[in-house]
């Protein structure tokens, strides 16, 4: 694959240009094919109503990307006047939190969708228009339309999150995740030896802020998991009262396991002996073998605890991932720099659920971890902080101000995430407390 430049770098030549355009356009209708089966798939009534406390209605998500895409195409690119300038404030994400949105005078949903197509029409008439190899650090490789892209994918990541959440039948239908061939054979854990190597990018064109810049850290030896904790193993540790033990638990992670009895992941249940779940609306027995999921990171961190071991720094999971000990080069990805494709990544909602562990071998890192991109986000043991030499790009809320203890971070994506939001850099932060996200872990020790 050929490398853009950074938005900070050199403008690409025109023939990188174009293919650039039509990356961003690609990228621009996959999201939206998403968000009009996400938001189509339930009617009006479901659309309006907030399912969760946790979670926005589908139709304050719907409006919100049609707004940001105003924002910063059609305003912030093209310098165009605001289309609906009242709307602003309610779809600031920030002026209104997400358990009041409810109570806005929101946009019915055919406004919503007659607002966001309109703005679409005319963001694909900037994108025509926007000469891609011009010097200006927001359109430079294309980089706001990209990242528009990714807000809109990450906005289907928690409308999937808000399905998961709703009650009701199953209004999401999707093939079942390959099976691996080999998984009986696959150690318990992989060497990464200790040494530098280069975190971050300052390479990839379309990556956020936090990812930025590139940067050596010295990372001592260690061993990590090949796959990510599967439900069976979460039930052992069930069984031996995990639950139950205080000594396992961070004390804020303590209270919160006594506040609301939790005894188990988010949606799981048991009955007649054995552990249930409920997924888009499907109850159905806990797959051993699968990732566990929807557990908070004061869980993550309990279990690690209890089996003698600990989560991963992020600079590990990183490492792991992307570190080629042959070359001595950071890979865009475990498998090398191609994009993500089905038989390397269970990616992009092609499938509802994690593949079982030890599927997609072809996508294995140079060390042998498996499962590093896809399938489920990543617990690590990180706080969200900036890398060395940080800058904010393009606006401070997206990254700067979520810096500190108070939020973890996530690594590696889940099948909740298409392709344009997931990188071997990506990175993802949230509260510890969190458990509707589609997050799971995988555990380390000290080599």
């Amino acid at each position: 694959m050929t490398h853009s430049p950074t938005p900070s770098g050199s403008a690409p030549r025109e023939a990188d240009a174009e293919a650039l355009r039509q990356r961003a356009l690609a990228a621009l209708l996959t999201a939206r094919e998403r968000t009009a089966l996400l938001t189509d798939s339930v009617d009006d009534h479901e659309l309006t109503a907030q399912h969760s406390p946790l979670m926005s209605p589908l139709v304050w998500d719907l409006a919100h990307i049609g707004n940001q895409e105003e924002l910063w195409l059609l305003r912030g690119v093209a310098g165009r006047e605001a289309m609906r300038p009242e709307i602003d404030g309610l779809y600031d994400a920030f002026e209104h939190p997400r358990a009041t949105r409810p109570s806005l005078p929101l946009l019915a949903p055919a406004e919503a969708r007659a607002y966001a197509a309109e703005v679409r029409g005319r963001a694909l008439d900037v994108l025509d228009g926007t000469a891609l190899n011009g010097g200006r650090p927001l359109v430079r490789a294309g980089f706001a339309f990209g990242m528009i892209a990714q807000h809109e994918q990450q906005h289907d990541e928690t409308m999937l999150i808000t399905h998961q959440l709703r009650s009701g039948p199953a209004v999401l239908a999707a093939p079942v995740p390959p099976a691996p061939t080999d998984a009986a054979g696959l150690p318990a854990e992989v060497l990464v030896p200790g040494g530098p190597f280069t975190m971050g990018t300052s390479a990839e064109p379309w990556a956020l802020d936090n990812e930025r810049p590139a940067h050596v850290r010295d990372v001592p030896g260690f061993l990590i998991d090949t796959t990510p904790v599967t439900c069976g193993a979460y039930q052992e540790f069930i069984e031996d009262g995990g639950y139950t033990e205080r000594r396992w638990w961070a004390p804020e992670g303590w209270v919160m396991v006594r506040e609301h009895e939790l005894t188990a992941p988010l949606f799981w249940h048991r009955d007649a002996g054995q552990w249930l779940r409920r997924r888009f609306g499907v109850t159905e027995v806990v797959p051993g073998d699968e990732p566990v999921l929807h557990v908070s990171w004061y869980e993550a961190d309990a279990f690690a605890r209890w089996a003698g071991r600990r989560l991963p720094t992020e600079a590990e999971w990183e490492k792991a991932a992307r570190h080629d000990p042959v070359s001595g080069r950071s890979r865009r990805y475990p498998w090398g720099d191609e994009d993500p494709a089905p038989e390397l990544a269970n990616l992009g909602q092609r499938h509802l659920r994690p593949a079982p562990v030890g599927t997609y071998a072809q996508g294995r890192s140079p060390y042998g971890a498996r499962q590093l991109i896809g399938d489920v986000w990543e617990w690590t043991s990180s706080d969200f902080l900036p890398y060395p030499g940080f800058s904010a790009f393009p606006y401070r809320e997206y990254s700067e101000v979520f810096f500190g203890p108070a939020h973890k971070v996530l690594r590696g994506g889940s099948f909740a995430v298409d392709p344009v939001a997931c990188r071997g850099t990506f990175r993802n932060w949230d509260l510890p407390v969190r458990r509707q996200i589609f997050s799971g872990f995988r555990t380390a020790r000290d080599a």
